[in-house]
């Protein structure tokens, strides 16, 4: 309501999203002022002035009252969508009993979800280390295998993402590395995906510690490894004396259909590190799981690497919970109903738009759509959400709509969706190409 209230049952009362802010204008004013004015601006001119307030599920409403089908998924972290009960069920058992806990000491449920990653894992893993997010993860894996190999390189994709903080975004495209001065072209190279020629000169022309690729570029939009790359490139690293870290920050937890999305290449990584999703939207963790060499530092020292929030006892207890229901065979066979039930719809749909929807990339419910404009993606985005579905261009490639459906969807729901979508890619399609 404009004044910042709510009725309910005849009473008004303060609207509980709004937090004491009049109205949504006012806390959008707020917002520009003291927390980023560029993105809070941004998003206005792109037309999704979104304040999420309820969400539950896969549905996000607007503080204004506009539903939203959500099929970003902040990156996979919604995975089994908002507010899972069972995952809040979770949460709200362990605080009766613990609290983050003491990142100095064992503890049982830090223990079991470290013992639960590398029994899922499979074969080559020794030891597990925790993290508060994605990005401190991957800074923690790049020091791992540092120590390792005795080595610093670091050999990247282009246009990779791999996080903010202080290595990992140097790993990254050098719109996020340059404007803080953390692009480091001595100790970090990055080569085109498929590109294995590329990635042999790199790996030959200077002792390089770790490769590290996300199984599938996330924020540049998806584009596929060929069949035998991810492979190649791991014997390269074999060869050279280098350690392989997989990404899988937004393509594990099932979303390729496999738990984790590299061994559908038959490789095993020395690291491979995961996030988002592995706090189900509701507590921020992040975990490496590491072959012998990588770890062995866990061994030598222990206390060389410090985080006060990593491994927290009630990050653990829900992460445990997202390990159950994604790896409950329920899940799994779903995942594999919706990935084809949206593979269909979305071929149904470029039969008819194909001049404007030129491309359909996917593996699982992993999906890039890509569109016949370099910004293409920006006005199916805007299209969609007035239509009641979020879902969001890809940074690095803004031709490219990153497409993300959610482990759990019913059909209905896939076919609602796709629904929307068809109608959103007829809107938004340029009438030259009409």
């Amino acid at each position: 309501m404009p004044d910042g209230t709510v009725t309910h049952q005849g009473w008004t009362m303060p609207d509980p999203f709004l937090l004491g802010f009049q109205d949504k204008a006012a806390m959008l004013d707020a917002s520009a002022r003291y927390w980023n004015p560029d993105k809070t601006r941004f998003w206005q001119q792109a037309g999704v002035p979104l304040v999420i307030g309820q969400r539950q599920g896969y549905e996000l409403t607007d503080i204004d009252g506009h539903r939203l089908i959500d099929v970003h998924l902040n990156g996979g972290t919604y995975n089994l969508g908002h507010r899972n009960p069972r995952l809040v069920d979770a949460l709200v058992e362990a605080t009766g009993r613990v609290d983050i806990g003491n990142h100095h000491f064992p503890a049982p449920g830090r223990t079991a979800l470290a013992q639960r990653l590398i029994e899922t894992a499979g074969p080559g893993f020794s030891r597990v280390a925790f993290a508060t997010s994605g990005s401190e993860a991957i800074d923690l894996a790049i020091k791992s295998s540092r120590f390792a190999t005795g080595r610093r390189r670091i050999v990247s994709l282009r246009k990779a993402y791999h996080g903010h903080t202080g290595l990992a975004v140097a790993t990254g495209d050098e719109r996020f590395s340059r404007l803080f001065h953390a692009d480091r072209p001595d100790e970090f190279a990055q080569v085109p995906l498929n590109d294995l020629e590329a990635m042999a000169a790199a790996l030959r022309a200077a002792p390089v510690a770790a490769v590290i690729m996300e199984t599938i570029p996330a924020t540049y939009g998806f584009p596929m490894p060929r069949p035998g790359y991810l492979a190649a490139v791991k014997r390269l690293c074999e060869e050279t004396g280098a350690l392989y870290i997989a990404d899988e920050v937004q393509t594990g937890l099932m979303r390729s259909g496999e738990l984790w999305a590299i061994s559908r290449h038959g490789v095993v990584p020395d690291i491979l590190v995961t996030s988002k999703g592995l706090g189900g939207g509701l507590y921020p963790i992040g975990a490496l799981i590491m072959a012998e060499a990588p770890s062995a530092w866990l061994e030598r020292d222990g206390f060389a690497h410090m985080s006060t929030f990593s491994g927290s006892e009630l990050g653990c207890a829900v992460a445990m919970a997202v390990l159950d229901i994604t790896l409950d065979p329920k899940t799994v066979a779903n995942v594999a109903m919706v990935s084809g039930r949206i593979a269909a719809g979305l071929a149904d749909i470029r039969s008819r738009h194909g001049n404007w929807l030129t491309g359909i990339r996917q593996e699982g419910v992993i999906i890039g759509l890509e569109f016949a404009d370099p910004e293409g993606a920006k006005p199916v985005m805007g299209a969609l959400y007035e239509r009641g579905v979020w879902a969001i261009f890809s940074t690095l490639d803004p031709s490219v709509l990153q497409f993300k459906p959610g482990l759990l969807l019913t059909a209905a729901q896939v076919d609602d969706i796709l629904e929307r979508l068809e109608d959103a890619v007829a809107a938004s399609r340029p009438e030259t190409l009409r």
